[in-house]
């Protein structure tokens, strides 16, 4: 359990380098998360590579060159949601890179790890289970107050490198009488029992539950997606992957755009969230609310008509 993605992310890249040593390389892409480049710079790890993702997800193409230029132990991260679109790269094709090349697979599932659980969308995170670690962000479609952070690895043995022993902590008669050893699974010693609501959520409201509230997100940012493509006074950027809904007013320049949103804000209006695509600015609509209604849509976007006139 972490604080949230930016630490689950930064043990990975920690985990990495201890299995491989202070040359690893980090290679992700410009959609990654910045606590990955971050991370790197962290650990003393040579400056990380950012690959180009001009569509938005990470090209096996580049990474395939750059995996085969990269001299020494490398590790790849790949991104299922994206903060700024919320799109996911193809992860059994860069798996099956990092397979070709020695190279290990971290996955920032922050956003879109959840849809694992649905039945409807676990197909849009095919190769999951290929990833050295994967983090996990229980914050967002767990609906956890923070902190609800994750990482996941496939067997314990990754977390190895986290082991310490402090008598007053963890002595090592107590651990082989059956005591519970927390320390090797966080660099944290003091921390708050957070895997508690994590555990009061899962059983109040089961796999199930949380699988419903996750489909009727995601039906709500397409309905979301289909009234703004309706609208002749709105642009929209592509049909969300998970419910992050880009568009913008048909003819308002980055400027207004920009000003609009603000205006909003300052208002109290509105929370909308801003990025660029495809070299124009967009508002971001990240729905993370199970229980918007299509009336809460239709107020969001009379309030963008009037204000945008």
């Amino acid at each position: 359990v972490t604080t949230g993605g930016t630490e689950a992310n930064q043990l990975a890249v920690l985990l990495a380098r201890e299995r491989h040593g202070p040359t690893l390389s980090v290679l992700h892409g410009a959609n990654a998360h910045h606590s990955v480049p971050r991370a790197a710079w962290l650990l003393g790890l040579p400056p990380a590579t950012e690959l180009p993702t001009p569509t938005g997800i990470l090209d096996p193409a580049p990474l395939a060159e750059a995996l085969a230029t990269t001299p020494g132990p490398t590790l790849v991260t790949a991104t299922a949601g994206t903060t700024d679109a919320g799109l996911i790269d193809p992860i059994h094709r860069i798996a099956d890179l990092c397979d070709r090349y020695g190279a290990d697979l971290h996955i920032d599932a922050a956003y879109g790890g959840l849809l694992a659980l649905s039945a409807r969308h676990r197909d849009k995170l095919a190769g999951l289970g290929r990833a050295h670690s994967v983090t996990i962000d229980l914050h967002k479609l767990g609906w956890q107050p923070v902190a609800a952070g994750l990482l996941a690895v496939p067997d314990t043995t990754l977390l190895t490198p986290l082991a310490h022993q402090a008598d007053y902590l963890n002595a090592t008669d107590d651990t082989e009488a059956g005591l519970p050893d927390l320390l090797g699974r966080s660099l944290r010693t003091t921390r708050r029992p957070d895997a508690l609501k994590i555990a009061t959520t899962l059983r109040a409201l089961g796999r199930d539950g949380l699988t419903a509230l996750i489909d009727r997100t995601i039906d709500t940012a397409h309905h979301l997606a289909r009234l703004l493509d309706a609208h002749p006074g709105f642009e929209l950027h592509a049909p969300p992957t998970i419910s992050t809904v880009l568009f913008r007013p048909t003819h308002a320049d980055d400027d207004h755009l920009a000003t609009l949103r603000r205006t909003l804000l300052h208002e109290g209006r509105a929370v909308l969230g801003r990025t660029h695509a495809d070299g124009r600015l967009w508002l971001k609509a990240t729905l993370l609310n199970p229980h918007t209604t299509a009336e809460d849509l239709d107020s969001l976007i009379s309030l963008l008509e009037g204000t945008h006139r």
